[in-house]
């Protein structure tokens, strides 16, 4: 098994030589472009997640892992971590602020003792993920399997339930020994459980350390007499989460990571491939926007993500609205807009003699029309904090529109550091 680890917009070479960690064969590339190119993310063109060139492949905005037969691919985040050893540990590091952001953007809950159980620096994002899945399901399972009542008919020799009167006289006509039977039955094979075996599953067929695989056999042997459903099938919108059973909340989400599209891909393809892709833009917007609810809780601001909604343009003849705006965080006192944040994974630039910080032009544009469109005091563009950057996280410039009673704000958000994230947060949010 070739395994390899690139980060966003890295470039692996290719070299036939197999036990080159900087290298990959060209025929193994291949493959793995294949992989990605099926991916909702790949985009029009095909290259959305990788680059498939001549000497290389390079990594996009797109980070994650890709499975192809006989290879790993493993695409980690570009963020400034400072640690004491080489590029393993620094990688390890990665893994977990990445793990990290997938959690907050998710509401998924991780014990710290778990978090720092897991083997950073020899696994995969992938075996990490499949991992924490595996013994979070495994504690829920000794606790006991959710059941409800289930609705069976079945024709019994004597009645259980009610009688379905039309089947009775119509399949049973000639043979009213049996009874047509409507009854509940308190059952474990419900939609929640059924979700968590296909995703059991799933992983069964990806996971390559030992521990995960010895995990997922025994989960498959409690699940053995549960109804295997397609993913393509799955009931989601039929699960029941409730205070009873609380504690699988974080697992039906974990299983909405590996199963289903949201802002990463999952794809299964065949059995020779897998992928499990995140783009940086949306995980970023979502990571950030969860941490901003955090920070605003039990204060007299609300917090809404990808919501406004107000429209650009009214047609004069027809009043049709049109161009709406999804502002990625809008933070409102009453009813009012007061704050309007629009994050972007990219690097704010360092040049002493660059005014506009490598802030793009359409960026600026796009904030000014939000200002307008809800008549608010305060923008702010929010990027990534990186070394590159003169001084601390924070407000890093500070604009007045001209002719408008509003201002329009750089700022950087360092998530290599994973102390205090929501009192950090908050900070920046109150500062003038």
């Amino acid at each position: 098994m070739i395994r390899r680890t690139v980060l966003e917009w890295g470039v692996l070479p290719y070299g036939e030589d197999r036990g080159n960690s900087d290298t990959i064969p060209s025929c193994v590339a291949d493959r793995l472009a294949a992989m990605a190119k099926v991916s909702p993310l790949s985009g029009r063109g095909g290259g959305g997640v990788l680059d498939h060139g001549r000497h290389a492949l390079r990594a996009r905005g797109v980070v994650g892992v890709l499975a192809a037969e006989g290879a790993t691919l493993e695409i980690l985040p570009k963020i400034d971590i400072t640690t004491e050893g080489g590029i393993p540990e620094r990688h390890a590091a990665i893994r977990q602020r990445l793990v990290h952001m997938l959690a907050v953007a998710l509401d998924i809950r991780l014990d710290a003792g778990a978090f720092t159980r897991l083997d950073w620096q020899r696994d995969t994002l992938l075996e990490i993920v499949i991992r924490i899945f595996a013994e979070r399901l495994t504690d829920a399972v000794r606790l006991g399997m959710p059941r409800r009542y289930v609705g069976h008919e079945d024709d019994l020799p004597t009645l259980r339930g009610s009688l379905d009167v039309i089947r009775q006289f119509t399949s049973h006509a000639v043979n009213p020994s049996r009874l047509a039977c409507r009854f509940d039955q308190f059952s474990e094979d419900i939609p929640l459980n059924q979700i968590m075996k296909a995703v059991v599953s799933r992983l069964s067929r990806l996971a390559r350390s030992t521990r995960n695989q010895r995990r997922l056999r025994e989960l498959a042997f409690v699940y053995a007499e549960t109804t295997d459903v397609p993913v393509s099938a799955l009931p989601w919108d039929q699960v029941i989460l409730d205070r009873a059973n609380n504690r699988w909340h974080d697992l039906f989400r974990l299983a909405q990571l590996l199963l289903m599209q949201r802002f990463q891909t999952t794809t299964s393809g065949d059995s020779r491939g897998f992928s499990l892709l995140f783009e940086m833009n949306t995980l970023f917007e979502e990571y950030v926007g969860r941490l901003v609810r955090r920070a605003v809780g039990g204060t007299e601001f609300s917090v809404s993500l990808q919501g406004g909604r107000r429209y650009c343009l009214t047609e004069t003849a027809t009043q049709r609205e049109l161009f709406q705006t999804k502002p990625d965080i809008l933070i409102r006192r009453g009813e009012d807009v007061v704050h309007v944040i629009d994050t972007k994974w990219k690097r704010l630039a360092s040049r002493m003699d660059d005014a506009k910080q490598g802030v793009s032009q359409s960026d600026v544009y796009q904030m000014m029309a939000y200002g307008q469109l809800y008549r608010v005091p305060r923008l702010t563009l929010l990027y990534p904090h990186h070394s590159g950057l003169r001084g601390a996280e924070g407000v890093h410039a500070k604009h007045r529109v001209t002719g408008h009673d509003m201002h329009l704000e750089t700022a950087s958000f360092d998530v290599a550091d994973g102390q205090e994230v929501t009192g950090r947060l908050r900070r920046l949010l109150y500062a003038h």
